[in-house]
Order: structure tokens, then C-alpha cells, then sequence
């Protein structure tokens, strides 16, 4: 599928980021929001080959709406210039670790894992690497996910979390407070063709974080 159209709507959006514009242009958000679904779709089919977790999922199930909500917020920006998607088990307000794709004109991502867990869930994670150390260092070590998603991303603690101590090997692991990965996409890849492909090799590459993730907070 050529995604140009698409990444060509964005790109005007993000210049044009108002209801006239957006009204006049209704039929073309339509059309790229559609390709947006279908695409989604494809990824869903394609990663519950490998996590069946998601396999009843569809895709409107886990998209994110194009409107922002400017209650609270300085920017009074009516829309995202983005579209985005959450894959997980319960779709995109699910608490599980899942799959996340941002398609944004040169601020495209995709990534996984949970950011910013519940305070409960949180617990059952940092406990699950100070039990599993070994489990834990493999995975984030390994050559592939290393190279593919370098850091944990978000906030950590300065001092051991309550209830762990402070000379706990996994320390520097259990003081993050999310346990999210991102990988940068260029806009090239939305034309090139193999779209489809390199996302899935990256959320295949994802996968055992996620799964690591969601066995400690099902237990």
C-alpha cells in the first residue's frame, strides 16, 4: 500500500492545524485514516502470529482519536498531527504491555511495553526483575533489542523504591518508573514499499519485553 498520501495530509495538517482547513479537507483525512486502519490491521494479523494475546483484537479497537482535548492544555491546537495505535490485549486503554506505532511527518516511532504503570503494577514489575535477574539482563542485553531500542525511556527514581532494597543488584533497573521503548521511523519508509515488514520485525524484536512485562503483572 503507498502511504505518501497519508504522510502528504499530515505534513499539511501540521501547517494547517485548524477546523476550517480540517472541514475542507475532510474527504483526504478520510481516506489517509482509512489507510491508517487497514494498516493496523495488517499489524494485528501479522503480531498475533507470534502473540496470541492480541488476536481477537481489530484494529478500530486500538486506534486513538485525531482530536485533541485542549481543555487543560496551552495549546489550543484542535488536532493530533498524528495518528496513532495501541495494540494490546483490551486495545489502546488497555494496561497490558503492547504495541505502539506514532505515524507523524518526521516524528514517526514505534514502540511497546508499559508507560507509566499503575502504582500496583508497577510494584509487580520492579519485583519481577529483582526476582528474575537473570531473565531480566538477557533480554535488555541481547544484541538485537539492545541495538534496536538502547533505552528505557521515561522518569526514574533517584533511591530505591519503597519496599526494595537499596543495595539490590537490579537497582538501576527497578528505579525507572515506565518500562517503554521507542525506534525511530523516517518518513522514507512510508514510501518504500516494506512498510509492513520492518514494523513487524521491530514489534518481533519487542516481544519478549512484552511478554516479560505481562506475565509480572498477571501473577
Amino acid at each position: 500500500m503507498n502511504y505518501t498520501p497519508v504522510l502528504e495530509f499530515l505534513i499539511d495538517l501540521k501547517f494547517n492545524n485548524n477546523k476550517e482547513w480540517f472541514h475542507a479537507n475532510r474527504e483526504r483525512y478520510d481516506e489517509a485514516r482509512e489507510s491508517f486502519i487497514q494498516l493496523v490491521q495488517l499489524l494485528i494479523d501479522e503480531i498475533s502470529k507470534f502473540d496470541m494475546d492480541i488476536k481477537n483484537l481489530t484494529a478500530k479497537d486500538c486506534l486513538f482519536r485525531i482530536n485533541r482535548d485542549i481543555r487543560f492544555s496551552k495549546n489550543k491546537e484542535p488536532y493530533k498531527t498524528n495518528f496513532g495505535a495501541f495494540i494490546a490485549a483490551g486495545g489502546r486503554k488497555s494496561q497490558h504491555a503492547g504495541y505502539y506505532l506514532h505515524f507523524e511527518a518526521d516524528a514517526s516511532f514505534l514502540g511497546g511495553g508499559i508507560y507509566m504503570p499503575e502504582p500496583q503494577m508497577l510494584t509487580k514489575i520492579r519485583q519481577a526483575i529483582s526476582d528474575h535477574p537473570t531473565v531480566w539482563t538477557q533480554l535488555v542485553n541481547d544484541k538485537k533489542f539492545a541495538k534496536y531500542f538502547p533505552e528505557i525511556v521515561g522518569e526514574s527514581l533517584k533511591s530505591a523504591p519503597k519496599g526494595f532494597r537499596s543495595d539490590d543488584p537490579m537497582l538501576k533497573w527497578i528505579q525507572h518508573k515506565s518500562f517503554a521503548v521507542t525506534h525511530s521511523i523516517s518518513n522514507e519508509l512510508w514510501i518504500s514499499g516494506e512498510v509492513v515488514a520492518k514494523l513487524v520485525n521491530g514489534y518481533k524484536i519487542l516481544h519478549p519485553l512484552n511478554q516479560f512485562l505481562n506475565k509480572s503483572v498477571i501473577k
